[in-house]
């Protein structure tokens, strides 16, 4: 059943973050949106960014990568709280930050096993919560610098794109980004999943 009183919660959030793309600190809000989302924000800096960059396409890219070092940064923070913290506020993130529970933390730890770049990299480049996966790969001790690489390639691949086609196509990319984007990322993110498990069964 719907809840609500989330969703309303959510909307209101969602037009908030819209709401700075006409402000004089819009590249700084920019940047502290990909950041926290990459910790707990449930709203992606994806809408800013394309808010942002249709405003003066030429400029699209560059905020791709502020996207990107902000989303990177925020990464990292969470790797830092999975290492350290973890037992001190998975409570918190249990009860309050959607997505995250115990018997889905066991799930991601198998998968971590396996397939510890690509989990990464899917997480970072599909629309799958990425604040999962960051805090995940320090609780599971996941190499820092498998997990740095991974989101670097991950989160660039994704807000680069999202950046060239503004850069290209300007306003028509609006509706492209907001109907098929998160579509066909997850559709690449399916066949990689496939690639792996077939390279999996022929080894």
């Amino acid at each position: 059943m719907l809840n609500l009183g989330r969703w309303f919660g959510l909307r209101r959030l969602y037009e908030w973050v819209l709401s700075w793309g006409y402000s004089r600190h819009a590249r700084k809000a920019l940047f502290l949106l990909a950041f926290t989302e990459a910790i707990f924000f449930p709203i992606p800096p994806d809408i800013l960014l394309l808010t942002l960059g249709l405003a003066i396409p030429r400029r699209a890219v560059r905020l791709a990568l502020l996207t990107t070092t902000g989303s990177v940064a925020g990464g990292l923070l969470g790797y830092a709280v999975g290492v350290w913290c973890w037992p001190l506020v998975d409570d918190f993130f249990y009860h309050y930050v959607p997505g995250f529970s115990p018997a889905g933390f066991a799930q991601l730890q198998q998968l971590f096993l396996r397939y510890d770049f690509w989990v990464v990299f899917l997480a970072g480049f599909t629309p799958l919560p990425y604040k999962i996966f960051t805090i995940g790969a320090g609780v599971f001790q996941i190499p820092l610098g498998i997990f740095l690489l991974a989101s670097l390639v991950s989160r660039g691949l994704r807000f680069l794109l999202i950046g060239l086609f503004i850069y290209r196509f300007g306003e028509q990319t609006r509706d492209f980004t907001l109907r098929y984007f998160n579509k066909l990322t997850l559709a690449a993110g399916l066949v990689l999943v496939a690639g792996l498990c077939v390279a999996q069964l022929w080894r």
